[in-house]
């Protein structure tokens, strides 16, 4: 079955060709440059940018597959979540393929999609499972009993683990991606010259990590008050290593309570190399398999979308005009 996929949820436009699990293109227009600029995304410019990228985008996979828009069965959209405005571009550019056509328009939740990502290099990998799912905007865990029947067993309760990285990352002075930066830099950690907290939830298995930025922030603020200068090098270490202590301890405690043997881990922090490292480890004493994507589809992209719309399609979900973005949406919807 061939799929257009369209991924526009957030700073990256990016139309990829899917056969079930096999990729036959996978183009991606990133902002980073523009963006970084402002220190982070500015969802007016990307939805702008989204708009005079995406036919672009959409001819070039199309070469890259080497077919025509006369050889696609579907269309498989990212619809939830993500910035409303840059959701509508993708959306409203897949319904209109989608009725020129005649092809069928499936609806793509983005977490699936992440957890998707993994499907496309390890044909072996079927859930059930569970998995983290970790980026700037979502740090979840998630029993992943089929391929479209996920349930949610711990969730942030305020900021993601990327978004933690992202603003640390920025009050040390790193540039936009600030995560990216902050796990280039990072050296050794050392937690008696920067003690952090670790924050506490009701639910064992939820996250938080808004306290733990505020705490780096304003400790590197009050340095600054100071004229005392931070190490840069240590101090990013020393975040990344909190972040991946609280990350690492929770999700394995799911893994073990929920008696599961295969770990998956989703998401644009999926790609930080402490946590890969640690989490490896942590499994490979337990006898948990593990998987990850590959670096190139830990980011936002259109084949992860393809791949789970090949899913959703056999699962019945397809969709019609009506199909709308939606900025919160939860993974386990319908």
């Amino acid at each position: 079955m061939i799929i257009l996929a369209i991924e526009s949820s957030c700073d990256e436009t990016s139309v990829a060709i899917t056969d079930e699990r096999k990729i036959l293109s996978n183009i991606i227009a990133t902002q980073i440059a523009e963006h970084k600029l402002y220190g982070g995304v500015v969802p007016e410019i990307a939805s702008r940018r989204h708009t005079e990228a995406i036919s672009q985008v959409c001819d070039e996979a199309l070469k890259q597959a080497g077919i025509t828009y006369g050889d696609i069965d579907a269309i498989a959209v990212t619809f939830a979540p993500g910035l409303i405005g840059a959701l509508l571009v993708g959306v409203n550019f897949a319904k209109g393929l989608s009725y020129a056509l005649g092809v069928p328009l499936i609806p793509v939740h983005h977490l699936r999609s992440h957890i998707a990502a993994n499907y496309i290099n390890t044909p072996e990998l079927k859930p059930p499972f569970m998995c983290l799912t970790v980026s700037g905007g979502n740090t979840i865990i998630t029993e992943v009993a089929d391929y479209t029947k996920f349930n949610p067993i711990g969730r942030t309760t305020d900021d993601a683990a990327g978004e933690c990285f992202d603003k640390t990352a920025r009050a040390l002075g790193l540039s936009y991606p600030g995560g990216v930066n902050l796990d280039k830099i990072a050296t050794t950690a050392d937690t008696q010259k920067y003690p952090l907290p670790s924050p506490h939830t009701e639910n064992e298995f939820d996250f938080s990590f808004s306290g733990l930025k505020t705490a780096v922030v304003n400790l590197v603020h009050n340095k600054s008050q100071k004229g005392e200068e931070i190490d840069v090098p240590v101090m990013a270490a020393t975040i990344r290593q909190k972040v991946c202590d609280i990350l690492i301890k929770k999700t394995i405690a799911a893994v073990e309570s929920h008696n599961y043997k295969t770990l998956v881990m989703a998401g644009g922090v999926s790609a930080n190399s402490e946590l890969r490292t640690r989490m490896q480890a942590e499994c490979d004493k337990r006898g948990i398999k593990l998987y990850y994507p590959p670096l190139k589809y830990c980011g936002d992209n259109a084949a992860m979308v393809g791949v789970q719309g090949y899913y959703e399609y056999q699962s019945g979900n397809v969709a019609d005009a009506t199909l709308n973005a939606t900025a919160t949406l939860p993974i386990n919807y319908r």
